[in-house]
């Protein structure tokens, strides 16, 4: 069954002191193109995160947050203070003035903060995991609801083109009749004998130059291998997409070779069909 590479996936875990969320968007791409935004505190697990998404989602563009939100009094952040009481000894130096107010002065000095590096609790991180995990199911239950849309959109899709196949099989003898007293309209009007059977090896010969029954043959066939392919257990939108290419040349085929106003417009409407088709077809994971 097919996958769509569009989806939204998320998912949260409550820590004593820290809140942890996980979310992936993504978007179709020919490859993986994974964007991330994490702490700097995680930036040494990016690389492992970043496979275990790929090794899942396998394409589309995909947009990867990871969110720590401080739900207690913990801090990373602390005051210098060695520095700050050497700046305001030294403001005291310059002017007098109330301690309060140096005091402010002081901490928007350089260096009077120090943060500290945070080292990854691995306990922790196996919780960030645990939350990537269920944010990867959850989006590949969104494609895969996607993809069940998508199905039923090539299948409609498929059928119209395998019906309007059916009008061009009416149509075809009908052409080959009027191609035929086209030229023997033309050689009557010429008013010269013509060799009877010359003519008839001439008119077989071009009857056979534009005969489209291959065509027809191969693109019943080529429309019978894309539903076969929309019903495997893996999802091949690449695949799907070379298929289209194939119709696509069977449908152009017939369409230069109909010399007929009648077929020319079903063509018109079947290659209408395909282009909705390759639309969606760049959407198939």
């Amino acid at each position: 069954m097919i996958q769509s590479m569009t989806g939204f996936g998320k998912h949260t875990i409550q820590l004593p002191t820290k809140k942890i969320t996980v979310e992936l968007k993504s978007l179709n791409s020919k490859s993986i193109d994974l964007n991330a935004r994490i702490p700097g505190a995680y930036r040494e697990k990016e690389l492992s995160m970043r496979n275990t998404i790929a090794n899942e989602l396998k394409r589309g563009k995909v947009d990867f947050g990871l969110y720590i939100e401080i739900t207690a009094e913990e801090t990373s952040t602390q005051v210098n203070e060695a520095i700050v009481k050497q700046y305001i000894q030294q403001l005291k130096n310059v002017v007098d003035g109330d301690e309060v107010e140096l005091l402010k002065m002081a901490v928007r000095m350089p260096d009077a903060l120090k943060t500290e590096r945070e080292e990854i609790d691995e306990e922790e991180f196996a919780k960030v995991e645990m939350a990537l995990e269920e944010a990867l199911k959850a989006i590949v239950e969104f494609r895969t609801e996607e993809g069940h849309a998508l199905t039923r959109e090539f299948e409609l899709r498929i059928k119209n083109i395998s019906d309007l196949l059916e009008e061009i099989k009416v149509i075809d003898p009908e052409r080959t009749s009027m191609i035929r007293e086209r030229l023997e309209k033309a050689v009557s009007e010429v008013k010269e004998k013509v060799d009877e059977d010359r003519f008839e090896q001439e008119l077989i010969f071009y009857l056979e130059k534009y005969d489209i029954t291959e065509e027809k043959v191969r693109l019943a066939n080529h429309l019978s291998y894309f539903t076969e392919t929309l019903n495997t257990d893996d999802s091949n939108g690449r695949k799907l997409g070379f298929i289209c290419q194939e119709i696509g040349r069977e449908i152009n085929t017939m369409g230069s070779k109909s010399n007929y106003a009648p077929m020319q417009k079903v063509v018109v409407q079947m290659k209408d069909e395909l282009e909705k088709i390759k639309e969606q077809v760049l959407n198939v994971l």
